[in-house]
């Protein structure tokens, strides 16, 4: 339970949180004891992971509430809620004063959105308002369940945070929240990368703040490199009580308080294999040269030869053929290129922007400038770039202007930043593949929520072709038949440039579609509202694999629902599981089917070419590989990207912590 007085001042005050006007938890470094119990409670959580008998009381508790409440006028709500702020800032978050508060909240979502929490909803909110992971179905209204937990601490008079994957979600779902929170009585605001140090300031006051992961680590970085290491709190008191300038008054943030983070996995776990660095421009004019010298250089160099590429682990390595054929080019007796070292790390970085950074499926290229392709949502980031050079060899690869190196001003991992929070909760549709590692990182117990309605989800055999030409054509003749039908169908395409590619297919087979990639970002909303029209066929990338709901029109559920078609598995189970999602939502009827290949990138990264030529050999029979046989295959495929995803993670913290340890010991701050 929280702390009983108002908010933020004595939530700070808890052993182990930094006391002040800006709370946050502060850092416990867990010794190798400590990390083993919470690696076993983490596999132990597995099976209570499915327990809902205490949240059936909860639930029977709230509708008990809540039947005094119909018969009331707004008036009388009203003063329902200033009594129940009231009761808050006086006992705390209390748990019969929580279950009251939900029983509000549900009653002014019905009269203000015309929706009412069901009672698996109620399950959710109150999972996440404990600080645990609500694991949610796809299509079950996690939107709508997170205002539950969000509003009832926002009473209480403590900040919120409600983070999702991007900015899309963002303003729609602040949008659509809003006249909720709004008749609570409750201020909400979001914040976006376009946004002005002021205006960002302004949506962080807010009790409700929408944002995307990535703004507020970024923005959380900036206030810490504000606040420096000078971090007293009474100095930071006086300067706000005599200063004009004072730093207080320059923070983004209140402080790291209480955060559902949606789409939990995809945040606490594909993204934070990659730390958040802080960057500035500094003038590199007189480095241009250089990377494009390097670039040369690197194209002379052969494959096999001079180099050799670990596709397993996207990297690559210079032989000492290699090394010799730089040493003896002419430029390496000139200035730079005398050091060895120096040229070689170079030439690697031109070698790495030519052969692991492809065109359309890691970056776009936009009106003459590289636009990094996030992996994980399917959108670019303009604000982001590779660092040490690499941009602007990718530059400089597409004839690009070059840009301005980026000197580094701040490094945060999410590991760190999301163990800050005084409480961390989270949703998901996809969290019981990493329940232990949730729990064993950020301390987040998944729970499992039930289905509101019984699932009509069809799972269609799954199909692997000996090469990409054959599932293309395949899959060409099952859409045209299924249009021809009226079903609806959304294809899942693994980047840019296959759903172009599919298009192109698609295109010349007379079929009717749109298409949904990086490209097409702004027109999303639209894409995704049609998708569920009759006959309408969509091709997406990873774009429509998490928070898009796509609404079934009328007559659809009749002919089958939405049918969904992968064209290769990603890198993580969950993140399938995730695209098939899509369809047969709330209880509606459909269907899902994944078309595979001997050629995808997947198996010819991650399988020994022996293997894949043994299958084409032996195995594949009319076109076709044996089901059991080729899942088994990428099955195994895809488990090795997730153990080597695993441990990229795992590097990471074990760094992350050994750099806490060293600025300790030298007596800064981190």
């Amino acid at each position: 339970m929280y702390s009983s007085s108002l908010a933020t001042e004595t939530l700070s005050m808890r052993p182990g949180l930094i006391a002040g006007r800006y709370p946050e938890r502060g850092a416990v470094e867990n010794g190798w004891f400590e990390s083993a119990l919470s690696a076993l409670h983490g596999h132990v959580t597995r099976l209570t992971i499915d327990r809902h008998t205490g949240l059936r009381r909860i639930v029977a508790g709230i509708d008990l509430s809540g039947e005094a409440l119909t018969g009331l006028d707004d008036t009388q709500l009203a003063d329902q809620l200033v009594d129940l702020r009231r009761r808050f800032r006086s006992q705390g978050l209390i748990d019969p004063l929580c279950m009251r508060a939900f029983s509000l909240i549900r009653e002014v979502a019905w009269r203000t959105l015309g929706k009412r929490h069901y009672d698996t909803q109620l399950m959710g909110g109150w999972v996440m308002l404990k600080g645990r992971l609500a694991e949610m179905e796809t299509g079950e209204g996690k939107t709508l369940t997170a205002t539950l937990a969000a509003a009832t601490v926002a009473l209480a008079g403590i900040p919120v945070h409600v983070l999702t994957v991007n900015e899309y979600l963002v303003q729609r779902d602040a949008a659509a929240m809003g006249p909720l929170y709004r008749a609570l009585g409750l201020s909400v605001g979001h914040v976006t990368q376009d946004m002005a140090p002021e205006q960002r300031r302004a949506g962080y006051a807010c009790d409700i703040t929408y944002c995307t992961n990535k703004q507020v680590a970024f923005d959380y970085l900036r206030d810490r490199l504000l606040l420096g290491n000078d971090r007293s709190q009474l100095r930071l008191q006086l300067e706000s009580a005599y200063a004009d300038n004072h730093r207080m008054g320059q923070f983004l943030l209140r402080g790291l308080c209480f955060a559902i983070v949606d789409e939990a996995d995809s945040v606490l776990i594909d993204e934070a294999r990659t730390p958040l660095i802080l960057t500035r421009n500094v003038d590199s004019s007189a480095e241009h040269a250089v990377y494009r010298q390097a670039l040369k250089m690197a194209r002379g160099l052969q494959k096999g030869r001079d180099f050799f590429i670990e596709t397993t682990q996207g990297s690559l390595q210079l032989t000492l053929a290699g090394q010799r054929h730089l040493a003896g080019h002419q430029l390496s007796s000139e200035g730079l290129w005398k050091n060895a070292r120096r040229r070689e790390e170079l030439v690697g970085k031109a070698l790495h922007a030519l052969h692991l950074l492809h065109k359309d499926r890691d970056y776009l290229v936009h009106e003459d400038k590289v636009l990094i392709v996030d992996a994980n949502t399917g959108r670019t980031m303009p604000d982001r770039s590779w660092e040490r050079g690499l941009h602007q060899m990718v530059e400089a690869k597409e004839g690009c202007p070059l840009t301005d190196a980026r000197e580094q001003l701040g490094r945060l991992t999410y590991q760190r930043f999301f163990r800050r929070y005084l409480r961390l909760s989270g949703m998901t549709g996809t969290a019981r593949e990493v329940c232990s590692e949730l729990w064993s990182v950020y301390g987040l117990q998944v729970q499992r929520i039930p289905l509101h309605r019984p699932s009509r989800r069809r799972e269609l055999p799954t199909r692997i072709f000996a090469c990409e030409q054959e599932k293309w054509a395949a899959l060409t003749a099952s859409v045209k038949r299924l249009q021809a039908l009226g079903q609806p169908v959304l294809i899942g395409t693994g980047s840019v440039a296959e759903s172009e590619l599919l298009s192109q297919h698609l295109a010349g087979a007379g079929i009717d579609h749109r298409v949904l990639n990086a490209r097409q970002d702004k027109a999303e909303a639209e894409i995704v509202a049609a998708a569920g029209n009759e006959g309408q066929v969509t091709v997406a990338t990873n774009m429509a694999g998490r928070g898009t709901d796509i609404p079934l029109a009328d007559g659809v559920a009749e002919l089958g629902g939405l049918h969904v078609i992968a064209t290769c598995r990603n890198e993580a189970k969950r993140i399938d599981r995730q695209l098939f999602g899509r369809c047969a939502r709330q209880g509606d009827p459909g269907s899902y089917q994944v078309l595979l290949s001997l050629e995808d990138e997947l198996v010819r990264q991650n399988c020994r070419p022996a293997l894949v030529s043994f299958l084409r050999r032996y195995a594949v029979k009319g076109g076709r590989l044996s089901g059991k046989l080729g899942q088994y295959v990428v099955r195994c495929a895809q488990r090795g990207i997730e153990r080597r995803h695993h441990e990229a993670r795992r590097a990471l913290l074990q760094h992350d912590r050994h750099i806490g340890r060293m600025l300790a010991f030298s007596g800064n701050m981190e």
